[in-house]
């Protein structure tokens, strides 16, 4: 009986540590979201107060800050992978993308002060596996719209992203009048005629 009891509780306290894990990703993304993605406002007993864990608890889980804005990081952009199929259930392929686009450039926008956060050896060692998810997304979304007849067959992955390098050069103060004309200018661009 002692043995079953002992799984049981080991059981039980992994689930527990996944639930702490989860609300000290989710408390990280709301204090990212006060301070506008400033990661360097991001303080840790602030996240780990609102998560309702000790201090400890938040470092067994992520030994560093970038550890925990990789999580993070991670946790959203599985939100706009996600987002791909029910946009496509529910709009034309181009209207489609052209909302993921909205979502991408809004989320590149708020994490600005994130990527500029993390080192690059940190960069390569906690995202290495995540950029191609959002190429994947993207991919799926281009596809669609070819085989809609709506996307020009030429485009692929790459263009898109080079399209998307200008916004990085736009300042903070422009952006709300210039990237909607950005974005229409590429699904233009994108558009089979």
């Amino acid at each position: 009986m002692r043995g079953k009891g002992n799984a049981v509780a080991t059981r039980e306290l992994r689930s527990d540590a996944a639930a702490n894990r989860d609300r000290i990703v989710e408390a990280a993304r709301a204090e990212l979201s006060k301070s506008n993605g400033t990661a360097d406002e991001l303080k840790l007993h602030v996240v780990a107060k609102a998560a309702g864990v000790g201090q400890g608890t938040l470092y067994r889980h992520f030994p560093t800050r970038e550890h925990l804005l990789a999580a993070a990081y991670r946790d959203e952009l599985t939100e706009l992978v996600d987002a791909v199929a029910p946009l496509l259930a529910r709009h034309a392929p181009l209207d489609a993308l052209t909302r993921w686009l909205r979502r991408l450039v809004e989320y590149a926008r708020v994490k600005r002060g994130v990527m500029a956060a993390i080192e690059a050896s940190a960069w390569r060692d906690l995202y290495s596996d995540q950029h191609h998810r959002l190429d994947e997304a993207l991919g799926a979304l281009l596809d669609q719209g070819k085989a809609a007849g709506e996307v020009r067959d030429e485009v692929d992955v790459t263009d898109v992203i080079l399209l998307l390098g200008v916004l990085s050069r736009i300042p903070e103060s422009d952006w709300e009048r210039r990237v909607p004309t950005i974005i229409a200018v590429i699904i233009d661009g994108l558009r089979r005629k």
